[in-house]
């Protein structure tokens, strides 16, 4: 097969990767790292041990980063609904959208979760404060982007939405969005119901029981 993705199924980011893999309905070989030896494929593919990774053998490459993934995806190996469109300002739209569910939703989620994997006595109360402003900032503003929104950027899910989808399923677990923010909370079970994010979610059930602090019951 030529394509091949070195992922985690309760990573965040390979959620990312593998949504527009169902979405498209592109065959892929998948190398989990829940098995150990794809870890050490992943040290050689990767140098900086970052997941997912793409293979593709077809064109001999080797691509990580998940938006970057997408993108090649899209461009060849694409399925019936362009997941990056091709009107430029709507292109542009969803590389922002990317970027704020990458950077200002993801990250001040991780930076909780990090916090809760330190050991005792190592925390940094100060640090989540500011990851929790941050967060609420984040979905204050998306709150009022998503105003008779469906999807993130026009009719069509895009990358946007692949990005997402894993952004605010793991971030209502440590800052729970809640009725303070109804267009969100809409928006996140209009993802959930999407089939390419429930297989995502259903096939990293049986890891929730190693998130940090406990997952909640619940999605």
């Amino acid at each position: 097969m030529a394509l091949s993705l070195v992922y985690h199924p309760f990573s965040s980011y390979s959620w990312k990767a593998l949504i527009a893999l169902y979405e498209a309905g592109t065959p892929f070989t998948p190398l989990s790292l829940e098995h150990a030896e794809n870890g050490a494929t992943l040290g050689k593919l990767w140098p900086m041990g970052k997941f997912p990774v793409l293979v593709d053998d077809a064109r001999g490459v080797t691509l990580p980063e998940s938006s970057v993934i997408i993108e090649h995806l899209d461009t060849y190996y694409p399925g019936p609904t362009p997941l990056l469109p091709k009107d430029t300002d709507t292109r542009l739209q969803v590389r922002l959208m990317d970027r704020v569910f990458d950077n200002y939703i993801q990250t001040p989620m991780q930076q909780h979760v990090s916090d809760r994997l330190r050991p005792a006595g190592h925390n940094d109360p100060h640090g989540v404060a500011q990851a929790g402003t941050a967060l609420d900032n984040a979905y204050a503003w998306l709150n009022t982007y998503m105003t008779n929104r469906i999807w993130a950027v026009g009719d069509s899910f895009t990358l946007a939405d692949c990005a997402a989808a894993p952004a605010l399923f793991y971030a209502d677990w440590v800052r729970p969005i809640g009725a303070r923010f109804p267009n969100i909370t809409a928006y996140r079970a209009r993802l959930l119901a999407r089939p390419s994010v429930k297989r995502a979610v259903d096939d990293a059930r049986p890891w929730r029981k190693l998130f940090p602090g406990g997952a909640p019951d619940r999605d």
